[in-house]
């Protein structure tokens, strides 16, 4: 309180200096007539008075002066305003007019992709994976082609809570199959605002069986299970077992079904010899039935798409 006293004996001090009036005045009338302003107090006649503005100049100055359009923001490091990350809304709240700052779109998907970072550790990509894009996408390859098209058709009309398949990706090593993975996860976080998880399977589940000792792995299964766009890449690299196949993978991909989320795989098998990697457990037996209820599960949430091309590790 003591800092607003001090503001307003500064202001009534300066109020005597004619150019500085000018000015103060020149301020109100631009703030009066900003756009943004002319809604608020449109949305809010009859509760906003004449003194209500005169107490709220600074407070409706700070207001015009930050970014609300976060369109215009190319990233969150790049945000021009007082709070990185949060947009300014104009509130009536015990009789004055307050200012709330609330999360950016691009703060949310900041802080939920922080999230899944701290849940699941094996999320970690190589960063030309995390940075790759449909631009540097190679197409010379018919299959691959194919792929960038469902790609990019389906960032073209993803919408929450639409039905949509997602890709699985196979073929040999290094074809680019992890790198669009990555393309598609940044084109919906910069088209969209979405939330996209790439696990790499094999890591993922030595991690799930690590953290049995903590009980962390219904907390971490959960975000798994429920993050708007999974990728789960290089499925089959993992060495089976019916925990992680049974107790891992089948609720992740039933979740999925029951709730309609999009979920991509990569992998360098066939739909048909998956099936055969899940059929035989490290310990050598056969569970036809269980794999067949995986692949079922997999190719209900998926089409298929064999990539082709030179091993681009190499």
């Amino acid at each position: 309180m003591k800092a607003v006293e001090n503001i307003n004996e500064t202001l009534k001090r300066l109020s005597s200096n004619p150019s500085f009036r000018k000015r103060y005045e020149e301020m109100k009338q631009e703030i009066i007539t900003h756009p943004d302003i002319r809604a608020f107090l449109d949305a809010h006649r009859g509760e906003v008075t004449r003194s209500m503005i005169e107490k709220s100049w600074m407070k409706l100055y700070e207001f015009i002066s930050q970014e609300k359009n976060c369109s215009r923001c190319k990233s969150l490091g790049e945000c021009v305003n007082m709070m990185k990350g949060y947009v300014p809304e104009l509130v009536i709240e015990h009789g004055n007019i307050e200012i709330h700052y609330k999360r950016c779109q691009k703060k949310i998907l900041e802080d939920e992709r922080n999230k899944t970072r701290r849940l699941i550790q094996s999320m970690h990509m190589p960063k030309k994976i995390l940075e790759a894009s449909f631009g540097d996408f190679f197409l010379e390859q018919m299959g691959r082609l194919d792929a960038y098209d469902f790609a990019h058709r389906f960032v073209r009309e993803y919408e929450p809570g639409k039905k949509m398949k997602g890709l699985y990706l196979y073929g040999n090593f290094g074809v680019g199959k992890s790198y669009l993975l990555g393309a598609i996860a940044n084109e919906l976080a910069d088209l969209k605002q979405v939330s996209s998880l790439i696990v790499y399977v094999p890591e993922f589940f030595r991690e799930m069986k690590d953290s049995i000792g903590d009980h962390s792995t219904g907390e971490k299964l959960d975000t798994v299970k429920q993050v708007p766009v999974l990728m789960l890449d290089d499925i089959g690299a993992e060495t089976n077992s019916s925990w992680t196949r049974d107790e891992v993978l089948g609720p992740i991909l039933q979740y999925r079904m029951q709730e309609d989320l999009p979920t991509f795989f990569t992998s360098n098998f066939s739909y048909e010899d998956l099936e055969y990697h899940f059929t035989y457990t490290q310990r050598g037996e056969k569970e036809e039935l269980k794999a067949a209820r995986i692949l079922e599960r997999i190719k209900y949430l998926s089409a298929p798409v064999r990539m082709e091309g030179p091993n681009q590790r190499a």
